[in-house]
């Protein structure tokens, strides 16, 4: 490890008082979205100045979260949102088809933007729906789906809710938001979906 500090400490010296200056500000914000890309195994560009403090406020929530379950593990993430799909009288296959897209049912992602665990909560919208730890399956199975029942209930369609869960409601204006990223969302979802409602 020494030689590894030595061998930082003289490229330093070497570097211009600018780049110094860059490796300075730079080096936090690269640590935090590669810790976001390895602890939630997502896809995180290094340099990404955006959603910083729901980054690291994942990141919190995860190291309080991962002792929790290092020997006990997770259920069945299909299974808990088939439950909650019944309990909160979603469509059949629904939540499933949300959870899948989300994360692939994987208990501990983190997305580029800060969303939390199998349902993908942004920490606001968990502290909304009473999700302390959205990195506990079944409670963030069920956060997302009492949060997927309010969003069906209020636009009265399928594709119309899942565009909300992904851009939020107030993006949702009568039709799925053109922003590069919400239509192929509700689109996978959709594709997912089908099948379960044949």
């Amino acid at each position: 490890m020494w030689w590894l500090v030595r061998s930082l400490s003289r490229l330093f010296r070497r570097l211009a008082w600018w780049q110094q200056v860059g490796l300075v500000v730079l080096a936090p914000l690269v640590s935090l979205n590669l810790a976001v890309a390895f602890f939630g195994s997502s896809v995180v560009s290094p340099v990404s100045p955006f959603f910083l403090a729901e980054k690291w406020g994942a990141l919190v929530a995860y190291a309080k979260h991962r002792p929790r379950c290092l020997l006990s593990g997770h259920p069945d993430a299909q299974g808990l949102a088939a439950q909650a799909e019944r309990r909160y009288r979603l469509p059949k296959g629904l939540m499933q088809a949300v959870v899948a897209v989300e994360s692939e049912g994987h208990a501990h992602r983190i997305s580029a933007a800060g969303a939390m665990g199998p349902a993908q909560l942004m920490p606001g919208t968990a502290a909304m729906l009473g999700v302390k730890d959205a990195f506990d399956s079944k409670e963030a199975i069920e956060g997302g789906a009492k949060y997927l029942n309010q969003l069906l209930e209020r636009t009265g369609d399928v594709q119309l809710a899942i565009a909300s869960y992904n851009a939020g409601p107030g993006a949702v204006k009568g039709a799925v938001p053109r922003n590069g990223e919400t239509e192929y969302y509700v689109a996978r979802v959709m594709r997912r979906f089908a099948p379960a409602r044949d």
